[in-house]
């Protein structure tokens, strides 16, 4: 039975015993549905309209039948937060090991900070139960077809730029079209595949009626929406812009690390490979700005002018109300001021004014938030920003830059926060280096050096 507004006046998210995955499908014209169950009261159905070319053969529609139930899977979270039931459930066969350890993780660290955030006692910890290992899949061939997700900010950027660097064929892939993305689509230059994601409604009607809510893994999802897209379309490679510093996380809790970018990080990259591996349809995906840190993208990205009037950073533009979506930069977050720091020793005020329509580091009033993303307040802020010895570092070159370091904000972080976290925190030389950990294959390192290596 589906829900109804009248029945959910009120919904108490401890009464539930059970999330269900209920089946998917997919039409040739490239629209799948996604169904799930709370107990035997709740029911959602998630559409999404995949880009499609050309109209995929049933044996194509076969081939990437792992993978769109991989998407089912990993999507769910979305729905399965609103009441964090200790029971998962398939009306189906249930997935390979692979796949339910990457559900395990998401459905458990992926959901820490929702947790944390929500008083619950602890984190999430449903099984997922597992068939037996399947056959052992073909190693991918290299790269040939590239397809990179755009967000609109400047990790994207940098990553069409390194990927353009490879001489391969290279395309473009976003869920929806907010203006920051479909500006930077337009001065790269290149063909993009466009998704959209229509969530049920009943999700909205159980958060106004008491539903447990707050951040969700959605890097995971987005990453299988693209992997999806690029096997229906020919593609054999999905190359996301997470960094390395993706992987560090914000606080201890309930005895692990909670990480507001846990999808993003190095783990969950590695679980969702050898999940794509298992689920089979000879694509793969990694991270391409994994060697590098987000003070080391920044200051590539500062050389990609044309981007500039472009990118927006600021999540509030992608908030899913319209009435709370901002237009452009908000100027008083986390992330607006994780990338202005970022950003400044590695160019002027006057540009920076330009692009976010104020000088944050001129304004006293910002002090306390920049000093919060060195962790001065005793973690990092649930945002997508860097770990505190990138901010350190930020604060280091800003503070010996004749540019800046008259301005009041750097004064003040040059003497109550530098001055209290002496070399080798923060050390510029290390935090924009080039890290040997990551995934990224021989053949796209080139580019990665060349654009992000000095």
């Amino acid at each position: 039975m589906q829900a109804t507004s009248g029945l959910l006046r009120r919904f108490d998210p401890d009464a539930v015993t059970a999330f269900r995955f209920l089946d998917c499908s997919l039409q040739g014209d490239g629209v799948a549905l996604l169904r799930y169950a709370l107990d035997e009261q709740v029911h959602f159905t998630e559409r999404i309209r995949l880009p499609v070319l050309q109209p995929p053969a049933p044996e194509l529609l076969e081939r990437v039948s792992g993978l769109l139930r991989l998407l089912h899977l990993v999507a769910g979270v979305s729905y399965y937060k609103t009441a964090l039931p200790p029971t998962v459930l398939y009306e189906g066969e249930p997935p390979g090991p692979a796949v339910a350890a990457l559900l395990e993780a998401l459905y458990s660290e992926g959901l820490g900070e929702l947790a944390y955030r929500n008083a619950r006692p602890g984190l999430p910890r449903p099984a997922f139960p597992h068939g037996p290992d399947p056959e052992p899949a073909a190693a991918p061939p290299s790269p040939r077809r590239l397809l990179v997700p755009v967000g609109g900010g400047k990790d994207s950027a940098v990553a069409i730029e390194v990927a353009r660097r490879s001489g391969l064929e290279v395309a473009l892939f976003s869920v929806g079209d907010a203006p920051p993305i479909a500006r930077t689509a337009r001065v790269a230059g290149l063909g993009r595949l466009i998704a959209t994601r229509r969530l049920d409604p009943v999700l909205f009607e159980l958060n106004a009626a008491g539903a447990v809510n707050g951040h969700v893994p959605i890097t995971a999802i987005v990453t299988c929406l693209a992997l999806l897209t690029a096997t229906l379309n020919g593609f054999d490679t999905v190359l996301m812009a997470n960094e390395r510093s993706a992987s560090a996380g914000n606080l201890i809790w309930d005895g692990v690390e909670v990480n507001h970018q846990f999808s993003k990080s190095l783990a969950a990259e590695r679980l969702l490979s050898a999940a794509v591996a298992e689920a089979g349809g000879g694509v793969r995906q990694l991270s391409l700005l994994r060697p590098a840190s987000e003070l080391a993208i920044a200051r590539a990205f500062a050389r990609l002018e044309p981007y500039h009037a472009a990118f927006t950073s600021c999540n509030a533009i992608f908030r899913i109300d319209p009435a709370l979506r901002a237009s452009s930069w908000c100027r008083d977050c986390p992330k607006c001021r994780f990338v202005f720091l970022t950003l400044a020793p590695f160019t002027t005020p006057e540009h920076l004014r330009e692009i976010f329509g104020a000088d944050l580091l001129a304004e006293e009033s910002q002090f306390e938030g920049f000093a919060l993303l060195a962790a001065s307040g005793g973690h990092k802020p649930f945002e997508c920003v860097g770990e505190e010895q990138e901010s350190l570092a930020a604060m280091r070159l800003l503070a010996a830059d004749e540019r800046w370091r008259e301005h009041a904000v750097v004064r003040r972080l040059a003497t109550e926060v530098l001055a209290g976290r002496p070399l080798p925190e923060g050390d510029p030389t290390e935090v924009l280096a080039l890290s040997e950990d990551h995934d990224v294959p021989a053949e796209l390192m080139d580019g990665v050096r060349a654009l992000l290596g000095s």
